[in-house]
């Protein structure tokens, strides 16, 4: 089987008046499907631009990403794009919700984008957020709810379009432990269902139930470990 993702010496350099800041430098890994990855590294170690990288968020300056055994370099923007929409659900730090929207309105966005009709628009979003716990909290807007609530529904969100891949960018940065907590347990119960896990963090607790750690530095992948 082909990895899920791969990336081949991949490269992002930024160029800042004459000097070249290589936020990623020369990184080549093969994430499987059904693996539950840690991507661990300081602030400014080149951790986040490695995940926009390998789910096509930016692409490289050299070097290759591959999803699914296909080369994203020969892929237009509107094929990226429908990578990111169907094969990729984002979870971030800061939640992203738009605050004039319910929590249902919030999840059925991302199916509006790939044209999916109303009733089933609203049908899987009830499903996906019952499967995170809110089934009562639907009507309820963003500022309506907790942080760990609103990780919920942006997870949820994530959820809508049945991708095979989630990522979470420091995912409980802004929760206290015991949501924090919680949110990890809904990663895993993820991974245990078949998807593909990554989890980008500072943080080695945050890191621990996840099966592969890898640790960035400089640009470049310091080491790699696997879990018992």
């Amino acid at each position: 089987m082909k990895p899920i993702i791969e990336l081949r010496n991949a490269k992002k350099i930024y160029k800042m008046g004459q000097v070249e800041v290589r936020a990623l430098d020369g990184v080549s890994l093969k994430i499987e499907k059904n693996e539950f990855i840690s991507i661990i590294g300081p602030s400014g170690s080149g951790k986040s631009t490695l995940l926009d990288v390998m789910c096509c968020l930016s692409r490289p300056t050299e070097g290759k990403v591959f999803i699914d055994g296909k080369d994203t370099s020969k892929m237009n923007d509107d094929e990226l794009a429908y990578i990111r929409g169907r094969k990729i659900g984002f979870v971030f730090q800061t939640f992203n919700l738009i605050q004039r929207l319910t929590a249902l309105e919030n999840v059925m966005l991302p199916m509006w984008f790939i044209g999916k009709p109303e009733s089933e628009r609203k049908k899987r979003a009830k499903e996906v957020l019952k499967a995170v716990g809110l089934e009562k909290r639907i009507k309820h807007r963003p500022s309506e709810m907790s942080g760990g609530e609103r990780q919920r529904v942006a997870i949820a969100r994530a959820l809508a379009n049945n991708p095979s891949i989630i990522v979470g960018d420091e995912p409980t940065g802004n929760l206290d432990s015991k949501a924090g907590k919680e949110i990890l347990n809904i990663f895993e119960n993820l991974y245990r269902e078949g998807r593909t896990v990554i989890l980008v963090t500072h943080d080695l607790s945050i890191a621990k139930p996840t099966k592969k750690r890898i640790y960035i530095k400089d640009g470049k992948i310091e080491k790699m470990e696997a879990m018992k």
